[in-house]
């Protein structure tokens, strides 16, 4: 299970979005938040922005919708040229149907789930998603830090994944950082989303190869 590491431009410089983006060419994923200030009490960009961010990304854009009404405007992120589309279950009135759509429009369906939303009610779904995210913070805004009560989430949510012999990725998102991707990452996470930790570093791809290979080694234990 090789760790994927996915900065976060909630952290970059809005002012220069697609310099910050070539500064993260050694990662796996581009992490774009879409927040739409009723989700989440924070606006950030749009789809007309969106768009250009993935015409220009060096890396394959993994966007994370905090967003009302997903089920509306969901796939117009896939459209627009998202490698992999997250939502929220608690935001999502058909979460199977939704996700068939992304899938169908070439994208990766991810399941989102706040801190406190339990894991359990979604484990039957697990073939219908390509990818669990377990918020580590409360959705909204970066530079949190990581809450260590989501890490028996993330073991249930793994141990299902394994029973189920499905290629399902556990992602973790807030207040990854040196200090505490090795437990996640030891819970069973292999996607992880940084933000701060990775764009205030002295050197933003000696970071990511920092936090890859502190998941890596404790994958491998």
């Amino acid at each position: 299970m090789a760790a994927l590491i996915a900065p976060s431009i909630l952290s970059a410089d809005f002012a220069n979005l697609e310099r910050d983006l070539n500064a993260i060419s050694t990662a796996d994923y581009a992490h774009v938040d879409v927040m739409d200030n009723h989700f989440v009490p924070n606006l950030t960009l749009g789809l007309p922005v969106f768009e250009r961010l993935a015409q220009v990304s060096p890396v394959p854009i993994d966007a994370h919708l905090m967003i009302e009404d997903p089920d509306r405007w969901a796939p117009a992120y896939a459209e627009a040229g998202a490698a992999s589309v997250t939502f929220h279950a608690e935001a999502a009135a058909a979460p199977v149907r939704l996700a068939r759509e992304l899938r169908r429009l070439g994208a990766r369906a991810g399941l989102a789930l706040r801190p406190a939303t339990p894991v359990e009610p979604f484990l039957d779904l697990l073939a219908e998603v390509d990818m669990i995210l377990v918020m580590t913070v409360e959705p909204g805004f970066g530079g949190q830090s990581f809450i260590e009560g989501t890490l028996p989430k993330i073991r249930r949510a793994r141990a299902a994944v394994s029973a189920s012999g499905l290629d399902v990725w556990i992602q973790v998102d807030g207040g990854v950082s040196r200090s505490t991707i090795e437990r996640a990452a030891d819970a069973g996470a292999n996607v992880f989303v940084a933000g701060s930790a990775v764009y205030g570093a002295e050197s933003v791809p000696g970071e990511i190869e920092a936090l890859r290979a502190l998941a890596d080694a404790a994958h491998a234990h």
